[in-house]
């Protein structure tokens, strides 16, 4: 099963989020539900070498997808889902209005 960690507030977890509805083989944990899950994806992103360039370029790292195998990604395609279409900045998460 592939885990997405994901928030509610996030517009790319969204649209995530709408494309493994219904979908067997995806587990979606929302970081800003608990404070459990929330603790979990930081361990996570503090820890992972894949979340180097977001943690120096002040984003989240939301959505990130972590496969069977234990590898962690922030690329959607690599678990067979889209990236969503940037229309504007302001449904952006990060300061700069790059993405989450």
């Amino acid at each position: 099963m592939i885990r997405i960690y994901s928030m509610e507030a996030c517009p790319d977890c969204v649209s995530v989020k709408e494309q493994v509805k219904g979908a067997e083989g995806f587990q979606i944990v929302d970081i800003g539900e608990t404070t459990g899950h929330l603790k979990e994806f930081l361990k996570l992103r503090d820890t992972n070498p894949v979340f180097e360039p977001v943690r120096r370029d002040g984003r989240i790292g939301i959505p990130c997808f972590v496969k069977e195998d234990g590898t962690v990604t922030l690329q959607p395609e690599e678990v067979g889902l889209r990236r969503r279409e940037q229309t504007s900045t302001q449904f952006a998460c990060s300061l700069d209005g790059k993405g989450c």
